[in-house]
């Protein structure tokens, strides 16, 4: 290699170090701020800008001490809620995704481009009408209503079905159709196929979507706040709210606690889940 070369090739390699550390210290810099604050025992910010300058786990403890702020009922409602809505929007979208990619029905593309094109609009925008929906349905089936999880769970579903079913149906379609033929020569039905095959084929897949389903889930606010009444039952994402909603009383320092144990499911679901999530956000490209 010419000294030229190995000269231009020398300093690319050190401009990709350097936005690679930037983006790092950038990407990090917040995490830091958030750990610092919930450490600090003063009550407020204003003592938050010297980093870790003082330390103390008194919030972390505040958030168990008040009674009328149920956070470790919060924390228990909001895994809850997480982990059936991913396990149901596995389960439904799988469902959805392997009837359009290996079933041949009319309307079957024009089901495609209906679940691309909903989702252009958030669900934010449905808000009333899921309230009105929602109302109605608990005066049948209480269970159902207002202010239940398993209502909240039913509304999660809808919402996430959409992009999670066209996620999957671009994987499955580079399962091989052989397969599913071999198995039906051996008598297997869809149903077997399905749950025997498929969904052991597609773990990536299934892994990217029940950790972006659970951290919807876990990050949602508006449709939560408005169906959630009882301060019991409420999620993480409202509860936490309630500690800076009033500006005269606001603890951020406590509200940065609560922040960092309800990233920490998360945190570990990446981490469990790590292995899956480069292949089954990229395999669905794959022609």
């Amino acid at each position: 290699m010419q000294p030229s070369q190995r000269r231009r090739t020398s300093l690319g390699l050190a401009g990709k170090y350097a936005v690679a550390i930037a983006t790092s210290l950038i990407a990090i810099f917040p995490i830091l701020y958030i750990l610092s604050a919930s450490l600090n025992p003063n009550g407020s910010l204003a003592g938050s800008a010297g980093l870790f300058s003082q330390l103390s786990l008194e919030n972390y403890l505040d958030l168990f001490d008040d009674p009328a702020q149920p956070f470790g009922a919060w924390f228990v409602n909001t895994l809850i809620i997480g982990l059936m809505t991913a396990a149901g929007t596995v389960l439904l979208g799988g469902l959805a995704a392997y009837s359009f990619s290996r079933m041949r029905f009319s309307g079957r593309r024009f089901g495609l481009i209906t679940i691309l094109l909903v989702q252009m609009f958030p669900q934010l925008l449905a808000v009333i009408a899921i309230f009105l929906l929602m109302k109605g349905i608990g005066d049948i089936f209480p269970a159902l209503g207002l202010n239940t999880h398993a209502g909240l769970i039913v509304v999660y579903l809808g919402g996430a079905l959409g992009v999670n079913t066209y996620l999957m149906y671009g994987f499955f379609n580079t399962v091989p159709a052989s397969i599913d033929e071999a198995a039906k020569l051996d008598g297997a039905g869809h149903a077997r196929i399905f749950f025997t095959i498929i969904l052991r084929l597609s773990a990536p897949v299934l892994a990217v979507v029940a950790l972006l389903s659970f951290i919807a889930t876990v990050n949602e606010f508006v449709i939560a706040s408005v169906l959630l009444t009882d301060p019991s039952k409420k999620t993480l994402a409202v509860g936490l709210y309630q500690f800076i909603a009033q500006e005269t009383s606001a603890n951020w320092p406590v509200f940065a606690a609560g922040a960092v144990i309800a990233a920490l499911p998360v945190v570990l679901l990446f981490f469990a889940l790590q292995k899956y999530i480069v292949g089954g956000l990229t395999a669905g490209a794959v022609k």
